[in-house]
């Protein structure tokens, strides 16, 4: 592997979701301690699954990886508890010596996601800087987040020295002004430490998809204007060209690989690449992991393929058909990233304008392609995103041209000051998305969400944004109808939650599940996307997958859904208006010979 080629100390595996950048990075850790070598394995994705796919329970600690080599450790970083022990820091020596209404104060500014995300970046870059935390370590190796999250974090240092440079006044919504001034130094080796050729390489993982590929050469180009310009790349799960001899399927996935890699974007053709074959079991476990490097893996002949018991599966279209018999409503897609949201939620609304209902299609995902997706038009359909950089911006413009007007120019400086504040962006993305649901009750407002982290955070701040307007309405008498109790309400929203019939997607589903319904919000139905399990196969390969996600599709069926649908794997790659269709339309019952 040319990535594996006299490693530096930082490896960092960055790409979409979904991918498979978690595996990869847990292999290439488990290969490097293998050799010897002492190794830290360290998660910054609000979303890691490192621990499920050791089986170990891992958290926000270091942690002996002993079962799997002496010489392993891993850590997650758990980004809400980061921001616990952030607030402590800041707020905790002031308790009872400040005054409690300023203690408060300060506590409120901490309240913020940019409190999150700072406080998580704080642990990720004293992994790069503090030589005492890291001096018995030969390499670290980083899962980092789904590719806008890592970006984000990857841009903090620039951003937040830029904000502490322009605000000299009171304090950010990070807290004190001087707390964060005194980890300039700190922020500065990061970026160093991250642009250094010598010290850290970056690796971009991809899956052999045209829209997959445009997203890691976005990704690159947006690196490499902060530094981090040298790359390599891993492209992921080929279809060995052994068995598109052997099935129809598999031949039309190969094909379709061989087509996207054949205009692979010109920014990715220079890097060092390696490809990685699919392979035929779940990538979860030890045995699992130290095959997943190696391309001498051999497909055992399968005994055959049965449904599960719940066969025939509903397709997409049966669940289309109780969904458009309410009318309209607010329809939202959430799931871990690289499970299919986006061409789901494009495929059922779709489906729907097709029916004559008129359709509003957006998302609120920086990682969106809905445009790519759909490669055309219908007439009751309209396509929307939620731009974070748009949103502010017109928030900006807003509040300036409205609570600006009447100030003089000392206050309106202070406002312009305010409106620096990170957290403006929070407060407008959020602002668009209000407006947009408001439309479902006109209309189907279907929304492709985040990935699992994102879309929690968001969740987080509609609730916030809940008890906030319920405390300002206080007895008013007047009717108060925020956008949680929309959300939290069956007769207005559906939410599905979109998974693949894997080990890891099926969990973490089920785990969104579960703070779904803390928030007070039950799913309508699950999806199970890009299921191989319905085609007739001859691939000993694909069989083998095959048999691995009948376990997970029945486990979906039986223990967590209301009710769900099936999505098959399509020969043809999903995108524009007829094969979206035929997603929607496709009944997942295995052919016969």
């Amino acid at each position: 592997m040319k990535f594996l080629h006299q490693p530096p100390r930082y490896l960092f595996f960055t790409g979409k979701g979904g991918v498979g950048k978690t595996s990869i990075a847990c292999a290439t850790a488990l290969q490097l301690s293998d050799q010897g070598k002492r190794v830290l394995l360290v998660s910054t994705d609000p979303a890691s699954n490192v621990g499920q796919v050791f089986g170990v329970n891992i958290g926000n600690r270091i942690t002996p990886m002993s079962g799997a080599s002496p010489d392993l450790f891993a850590l997650e970083i758990d980004p809400q508890a980061a921001a616990q022990a952030y607030r402590e820091r800041i707020v905790g020596p002031v308790r009872g010596v400040l005054p409690d209404a300023v203690v408060k104060g300060i506590e409120e500014q901490l309240s913020g996601a940019c409190t999150t995300e700072i406080a998580a970046f704080d642990e990720f870059t004293a992994l790069l800087t503090d030589t005492e935390l890291t001096a018995g370590y030969d390499h670290i190796v980083f899962d980092t987040a789904p590719t806008g999250h890592t970006i984000r974090l990857l841009q903090l240092p620039g951003a937040w020295d830029g904000f502490l440079d322009v605000s000299k006044e009171g304090a950010s919504c990070l807290g004190p002004l001087a707390g964060l001034e005194k980890q300039r130094t700190q922020y500065r080796g990061a970026v160093e430490a991250l642009a250094d050729p010598l010290r850290t390489r970056l690796i971009l993982v991809a899956r052999a998809q045209q829209v997959t590929l445009r997203e890691v050469a976005r990704t690159h180009d947006e690196l490499s204007t902060v530094g981090l310009s040298r790359q390599y790349l891993v492209i992921n799960g080929l279809m060995p060209c052994t068995e598109a001899d052997k099935d129809e399927l598999a031949a039309a996935i190969f094909e379709r690989e061989r087509s996207a890699l054949s205009v692979i974007p010109d920014s990715l053709q220079s890097l060092p690449c390696d490809r990685l074959a699919l392979k035929p079991f779940n990538l979860v476990g030890l045995d699992a992991l130290r095959q997943l490097l190696n391309d001498g893996v051999r497909t055992t002949e399968p005994f055959g393929v049965e449904l599960p018991s719940a066969s025939p599966a509903p397709d997409l279209s049966s669940l289309v058909d109780d969904i458009a018999a309410d009318g309209r409503g607010l329809i939202m897609f959430m799931g871990k990233g690289g499970v299919g949201k986006t061409t789901l939620a494009a495929a059922l609304a779709v489906e729907l304008a097709d029916r004559g209902l008129p359709v509003h299609l957006t998302t609120s995902d920086p990682a969106a392609h809905l445009v790519e997706t759909l490669d055309g038009t219908l007439e009751k359909l309209t396509i929307s995103r939620i731009d974070p950089h748009e949103e502010t911006e017109r928030y900006r413009r807003h509040v300036l041209e409205t609570s600006g007007a009447s100030l003089d120019a000392d206050g309106r400086a202070l406002l312009e000051e305010d409106l620096r504040s990170p957290c403006t962006e929070e407060i407008a993305v959020f602002q668009a998305f209000s407006r947009i649901i408001r439309e479902a009750d006109r209309k189907f407002v279907v929304m492709d969400t985040a990935p699992t982290g994102h879309t929690l955070l968001l969740l987080d701040a509609t609730g916030a944004y809940h008890r906030e307007i319920t405390r300002q309405m206080g007895d008013s008498g007047q009717p108060c109808i925020t956008p949680m109790m929309q959300m939290q309400d069956p007769r207005q929203t559906k939410v599905i939650i979109a998974t693949l019939a894997e080990p890891t997607p099926v969990l973490e589903a089920a785990d969104l599940q579960a703070e779904l319904r803390r928030a007070g919000i039950e799913p309508w139905a699950w999806v199970i996307n890009n299921c191989i399990a319905s085609s007739s196969l001859h691939s000993p390969l694909l069989m083998q997958r095959a048999q691995n996600e009948l376990r997970e599709a029945d486990a979906v069926a039986s223990r967590y859904a209301n009710r769900f649908a099936i999505v098959p794997l399509l020969k043809q790659e999903p995108v524009g208006i007829p094969q979206l269709l035929q997603m929607s339309r496709q009944n997942p019952i295995r052919e016969t010979e």
